[in-house]
């Protein structure tokens, strides 16, 4: 691990990579400790539109977005410095489409956070999808971009577990995002028209876009499985399947429940999602730069 950590700047320097990967590290742990302690729902006076009693205080709520609008942050940050540095082997526009996207994801957390907390209405779907929306287009593109620069060649194995892991995901994502028909009266009995259509094609963007990300994680997966440029690329890849797993959650959240109050425990997936992007982010960095080094230190010799 130490080598993973090596300064690839002036020791003096607290943006280094050694810090960043330490930083997201203690964010993520911080996170999950957070989702485990606070996440349980509590007797409340004020009762949810169909009756329960049983809510989650809006303090935690609001740190659970704090969480995550952090950890986007700092992850298109990462992203957009790999974009400006010419020394980036595995493509700059990749990691411009990756920091548009964490962004977006940011900006996507704070208007859904400000909705639910603030106005207190229910921000499934609201204007923060927008946000979400170009997340889903910029990351996918980004990773397809990154498949297609690498000219990925699996053996047939390899094959066989990328497409078994594509009609399990695509199993569950379908069998979760059938709406339960009580859920679904209730919901509609105070959802516009226009609220209940957009749901629907959200409803299914949401569920195609985590399966075809799925598939493109699993092949960069088995494809940067080992050698020293393979370990950004597994954190962007278990980021992806960190992110698919809180929206299946989330999804079955929604359609078990009438109306259901962000903050659950599987949720912090989404904030994991953002840390393992910035971890990637800073590690490709770091790869590179040793990279532009080793070659001007060929010229000179």
């Amino acid at each position: 691990m130490s080598s993973i950590y090596k300064q690839s700047n002036s020791p003096k320097s607290w943006f280094n990579t050694q810090n960043i990967i330490l930083a997201n590290i203690t964010w993520g742990v911080l996170a999950l400790l957070y989702f485990l302690l606070f996440s349980a729902e509590v007797p409340t006076e004020v009762a949810s539109p169909d009756g329960d009693n049983l809510r989650r205080a809006s303090w935690y709520i609001t740190g659970t977005n704090i969480f995550e609008a952090i950890a986007y942050l700092s992850a298109g940050i990462l992203c957009l410095r790999n974009w400006r540095s010419r020394q980036i082997v595995s493509g700059r526009n990749v990691w411009l489409l990756f920091g548009i996207g964490m962004l977006s994801y940011c900006l996507g957390g704070i208007v859904f956070g400000y909705i639910e907390i603030i106005l207190q209405q229910d921000p499934t779907p609201s204007v923060a999808d927008i946000f979400f929306v170009v997340t889903y287009l910029f990351v996918g593109i980004g990773m397809i971009l990154a498949v297609a620069s690498r000219r990925i060649n699996l053996e047939a194995w390899q094959w066989i577990i990328v497409l078994a892991i594509a009609a399990f995901g695509s199993a569950l994502a379908w069998l979760i995002s059938q709406p339960d028909p009580t859920a679904t009266a209730a919901a509609t009995e105070v959802a516009s028209g226009w609220k209940e259509q957009a749901g629907t094609f959200l409803n299914w963007f949401y569920v195609v876009s985590d399966v075809l990300l799925l598939i493109i994680a699993t092949s960069l997966l088995l494809a940067f499985w080992g050698g020293r440029a393979s370990l950004p690329w597994q954190m962007i890849a278990v980021a992806t399947f960190s992110l698919y797993i809180a929206d299946i959650w989330a999804k079955w959240a929604e359609t078990k429940f009438a109306f259901y109050e962000s903050g659950g425990l599987l949720e912090v997936g989404w904030v994991l999602s953002g840390v393992l992007f910035g971890m990637g982010a800073a590690l490709e960095f770091e790869a590179s730069s040793k990279r532009s080094r080793r070659e001007r230190g060929r010229k000179r010799t």
